[in-house]
């Protein structure tokens, strides 16, 4: 009998640890990982075998947040993190969305990214 989880966090974190046993990152090819909650999106690089968080970007750095809608806010966190992992030398990553569906501003992360030169 399968135990179904009740709540929807509870889901997300099931689907979450099924996309982990796939997805891995190196020194190399870094897992980028997404996590966004009802006001902020926040995006990070992640060397799974050291486990240490090689860089991290948030929708606070943007200038001029308040004027900017929250899904236009996860694209320019995506070319934030784009940018600082270039200047790292970090041209490939794994995406890893944590769960979400990939639409909206879990999407619009990874657009960002790969407009300014990441590749997944």
């Amino acid at each position: 009998m399968k135990i179904i989880a009740k709540n929807k966090k509870a889901r997300r974190k099931k689907r979450q640890k099924k996309l982990r046993v796939k997805i891995k990152g190196t020194a190399k090819k870094p897992r980028l990982s997404v996590f966004r909650s009802n006001k902020h999106i926040y995006a990070q690089l992640i060397d799974d075998e050291k486990m240490k968080t090689l860089l991290g970007a948030n929708d606070l750095e943007v200038k001029d947040r308040k004027k900017i809608r929250k899904i236009d806010l996860a694209k320019k966190v995506g070319e934030l993190i784009a940018k600082k992992s270039l200047e790292k030398k970090i041209k490939k990553v794994v995406f890893d969305r944590a769960g979400y569906k990939y639409h909206g501003r879990v999407k619009a992360v990874a657009e960002g990214a790969r407009e300014k030169g990441l590749e997944f």
